[in-house]
């Protein structure tokens, strides 16, 4: 036992906040794969929908898959660059999306005509469903205690 133990140490280890942490940590890693991903292939789709498909008479989930495409990369930026600006953008950005999800997600199943192909239809049924999930992982991630530590919205422990 070192010199600067704390009463944590003394308790023993922690085995399920642990993993927890193991956890959330994997969240981080997948999420700053995911977001550069998806953020690259629903702008390509979008760009490709946008200035290359002539036929399309309809461009609102085109539009969309454009709003999702930013989306994720303001998030991604925000998850790259750590200071507190970037945690609260980010936070915004993925409030802002999972709104987008449930809200296009509910309106593609009552009038799927309106919504069309888009990358939030269906709860993101395109993409697995990551469109639904991805950021709800990524609030629990930003929420998480060593996270805000590391963009400095609260004190580092001291031991």
């Amino acid at each position: 036992m070192s010199v600067h133990s704390t009463h944590d140490d003394l308790a023993g280890p922690q085995p399920a906040a642990g993993r927890l942490a193991g956890i959330i940590s994997t969240f981080g890693f997948i999420l700053a794969i995911s977001y550069p991903v998806l953020a690259l292939s629903t702008g390509v789709r979008a760009a490709y929908q946008l200035l290359l498909r002539h036929d399309l008479d309809y461009y609102l989930p085109s539009y969309m898959s454009l709003v999702a495409s930013v989306c994720y990369l303001v998030a991604a930026i925000g998850f790259a660059h750590r200071r507190r600006w970037s945690w609260y953008l980010s936070v915004a950005m993925l409030g802002f999306e999972t709104a987008m999800v449930l809200l296009v997600g509910s309106l593609s199943l009552v009038y799927p005509a309106l919504i069309g192909r888009t990358v939030w239809r269906q709860f993101g049924a395109d993409y697995g469903y990551f469109p639904l999930f991805q950021p709800l992982l990524g609030l629990v991630w930003l929420f998480w205690p060593e996270t805000r530590r590391a963009y400095g919205l609260t004190a580092r422990r001291t031991g």
